[in-house]
């Protein structure tokens, strides 16, 4: 470790590393901190998307094979949970072969002190009993899941995404607290997988930041395959380990007997061990670090990314592609700071890894009333599509916000949208595109799809978007030129 580095980024998650890794490679002095090697890769690869998808991936399996038993096979036997996590870890593992401090020196060229680092000043930081300096340090400490609270919850082993994938016996009946996208992809895994589940949300509906319709759609899929939701509902107590009570708005009362409850209430922030105000590092009133949209600090050589970043004005974006994101905001400017560009989630996309799955991109149609856009809601079910109809998929759904027809239908944009379908994050891709590079609904007409491909669904909506209202200038004007 040197006496000074051009940049100091502490934290290994998917922020950090992107960070590090690209201005060690544009030629720069490094240095990475984590405070444990088995934590490089952050939430994503240890706690988040990485085990989460894979679980998922087995229980998808599951369902489809007792599905299959309606074609006359015969399935036996439960779901050997141990051997489930074996495989997560084992994926984990591949993964994490190029995500660890020795890969990190050796092939990265990066230097990378393992320990908890403290400031000691504006732009200087202590580690392991030593300090060091830097031009600018990047903050991507991640963040902690919000404690579940409740009368009685100290005699309760509360799972969080951290711990839940350390199980090793299939719940009979998981308590999920928590209706967003963590607790809903956790109910249907492990209700796939063979357990009862019960989800106990604080609103009136599922995955709160998608469109009402769209939530609407999951939930009645969600449970067609048993899961139970108690919804508008917030547990008030714990009579003991294995016993909660659950009280509904409307003053409804239920008692649910569960063998795990999982907590997946949002995030909060440890800030505690690493002196921020040395540094001049503010906090707002959440707890979270003071930003602005350049994703700087209160003190103009720190900056935030990831997880750590939800303070920005911009708002809060808990996904492993907006640390990509704001990776790439910090390094462009780093680089190239005559061109400093602010952060901005305007073309911003997520997906809900759910089957079926929950796409959503760009602008919504309360951000798009608040900013005084005019704009028009399409929807588009697939009940139509051949490929949807061969694949027993004609339940799914888009809804696409998109500019007003004006004078030439065919020059409107998309300017944002929700797909519910299995595959829908896949599908969805084209529509971001056009969505980020300002490409007009021709640009999808004027496509040929292979038949019968799932996606033609995004050139179908147009087609029926239109046909049904050409207007009858248009139509004459066709039939004079025919």
């Amino acid at each position: 470790m040197k006496a000074e580095y051009d940049l100091i980024v502490i934290g290994a998650g998917s922020a950090g590393l992107s960070v590090s890794i690209a201005m060690r490679r544009f030629g720069l002095s490094v240095l990475l901190i984590d405070r444990n090697d088995n934590r490089i890769g952050g939430d994503c690869l240890n706690d988040g998307c990485v085990p989460s998808k894979a679980l998922l991936h087995i229980s998808r399996q599951v369902h489809q094979a007792r599905l299959a038993t309606a074609y006359g096979l015969n399935l036996s036997g439960e779901v050997d949970l141990a051997r489930v996590m074996q495989y997560v870890r084992e994926r984990q593992d591949v993964i994490r072969a190029h995500e660890n401090a020795q890969y990190l020196r050796d092939v990265e060229m990066l230097d990378v002190e393992i320990g908890t680092a403290s400031f000691v000043g504006p732009k200087t930081i202590r580690i392991n009993g030593n300090e060091t300096s830097a031009k600018n340090i990047v903050l991507c400490t991640g963040s902690q899941p919000q404690p579940l609270k409740a009368s009685g919850v100290e005699q309760v082993n509360v799972l969080t995404h951290k711990t839940i994938f350390s199980l090793n016996d299939l719940p009979r009946h998981l308590l999920i607290v928590g209706a967003g996208p963590n607790g809903i992809e956790m109910a249907q895994a492990f209700r796939r997988l063979g357990s009862d589940v019960t989800v106990v949300g604080h609103e009136n509906r599922i995955l709160s930041k998608e469109p009402p319709s769209a939530s609407a759609l999951l939930q009645e899929r969600l449970a067609g395959e048993g899961i139970n939701f108690l919804l508008s509902a917030e547990v008030k107590s714990f009579t003991d380990a294995h016993t909660a009570h659950i009280e509904s708005a409307d003053g409804q009362r239920h008692t649910v007997v569960f063998d795990q409850v999982l907590a997946t209430l949002g995030r909060t922030f440890d800030y505690d061990d690493m002196n921020l105000a040395a540094a001049g590092i503010e906090l707002d009133d959440k707890g979270r670090l003071r930003l602005n949209n350049h994703l700087q600090t209160t003190n103009q050589h720190v900056f935030a990314a990831g997880d750590a970043a939800a303070g920005a004005p911009a708002g809060e974006r808990y996904f492993s592609h907006a640390a990509e994101l704001h990776a790439s905001l910090l390094v462009a400017n780093f680089i190239t700071p005559v061109f400093d560009k602010s952060l901005s989630y305007d073309h911003f996309s997520w997906v809900t890894f759910t089957d079926p799955e929950v796409a959503t991109f760009g602008l919504s149609a309360k951000e798009l009333t608040e900013r005084a856009v005019a704009f028009e809601t399409i929807e588009h079910r697939f009940e139509k599509d051949d490929r949807a109809v061969v694949e027993d998929n004609q339940y799914a759904c888009m809804w696409l916000l998109v500019e007003p027809a004006g004078l030439n239908p065919l020059n409107r944009k998309v300017l944002g949208g929700t797909m519910v379908a299995p595959n829908a994050g896949e599908l969805i891709q084209e529509l971001i595109l056009a969505n980020q590079q300002g490409l007009s609904i021709s640009a999808f007409l004027g496509k040929t799809y292979p038949y019968p491909t799932a996606s033609k669904v995004n050139k179908a909506i147009w087609v029926e978007a239109l046909g049904s209202n050409i207007p009858g200038v248009l139509k004459t004007a066709v039939k004079w030129l025919y």
